[in-house]
């Protein structure tokens, strides 16, 4: 049986020297070697199994790595969490920030994020402080605010181009994703709905709460409407509320996860941008959607 092992680094820092690329492919003693990005992601292919040292190893390094079967690291559908995942910024936070309260939410949403509290609770905690907030500033939190993650729009369209189905479920709202989807082409939205009356938050959530249940459960749905193996599926994901899906898909990868998201993964990118889900499965720098 074939794997590859895929070396990936920051496009800024272009870390992969021709020293790193030859030093793994001695130590897996090597097959073929492709280069995906030059300097950036690289592509060493091998036979055999890689021992724990060499795990540890690459874990030390600089850049990102992920190891697969060659055979099974195409994906036909992404399923990915929002909130400092495809976006830079946690929305919930920039809201409470417009109305200058971010003192009593943040901390919240990080030990959320964290695993610690319970997600349905912490969610109708932080938007009942946001009563009031008129929908008009929603948009000007947006348009100041959010930010897509670098490689964001490039890994969705370049994976839609390709004949998979793009799933964007959040924890956060639909006002949000839906403008995200729009931007960057995923093909489906989920998240929460913030209700508002007369043209303010009432600073309630609507029923059901989209959690990590609606994650795992909406990953499920498409890979069975598809008809897809567990193997073609990918999530993506940084916290506590991802793991089901991180755990449940084919790969799971935890984008500058917190660390209980980050040991769930089977993947973890920490110095990479999104782009790296695209090498991960093979695809070339040239290849890319921009």
């Amino acid at each position: 049986m074939t794997y590859v092992l895929t070396l990936i680094s920051s496009s800024n820092s272009a870390a992969i020297t021709d020293e790193i690329k030859d030093k793994y492919s001695t130590i897996v003693n090597a097959s073929s070697i492709k280069w995906l990005s030059t300097n950036v992601a690289v592509d060493i292919y091998f036979d055999d199994s890689i021992n724990d040292d060499v795990i540890n190893q690459l874990k030390e390094e600089a850049f990102d790595y992920a190891i697969q079967k060659v055979a099974t690291r195409e994906k036909k559908l992404l399923l990915a969490d929002m909130d400092s995942t495809i976006i830079e910024c946690e929305c919930i936070d920039e809201l409470a920030d417009f109305l200058g309260i971010k003192d009593k939410v943040s901390h919240i949403t990080e030990a959320a994020m964290r695993g610690e509290i319970d997600f349905k609770d912490a969610l109708r905690e932080r938007v009942a402080l946001l009563e009031g907030l008129k929908i008009e500033d929603l948009e000007t939190v947006f348009n100041q605010r959010v930010k897509l993650t670098k490689g964001a729009e490039i890994l969705v369209k370049t994976m839609n181009e390709n004949g998979a189905n793009t799933v964007l479920v959040s924890g956060g709202f639909t006002y949000f994703t839906g403008r995200v989807s729009e931007i960057t082409g995923f093909q489906v939205n989920r998240a929460n709905l913030l209700l508002h009356d007369d043209g303010a938050l009432t600073g309630e959530v609507g029923e059901p709460i989209v959690d990590s249940d609606t994650k795992i459960n909406s990953l499920k749905e498409f890979q069975q409407r598809d008809g897809l193996e567990n193997h073609q599926t990918i999530a993506v994901g940084d916290g506590a509320n991802d793991i089901p899906m991180l755990v449940g898909a084919g790969l799971g990868v935890g984008y500058y996860p917190h660390p209980i998201a980050g040991e769930a993964a089977d993947v973890s990118i920490t110095h990479g941008d999104l782009t790296a889900l695209l090498y991960i499965q093979g695809y070339s720098k040239d290849q890319f959607i921009i």
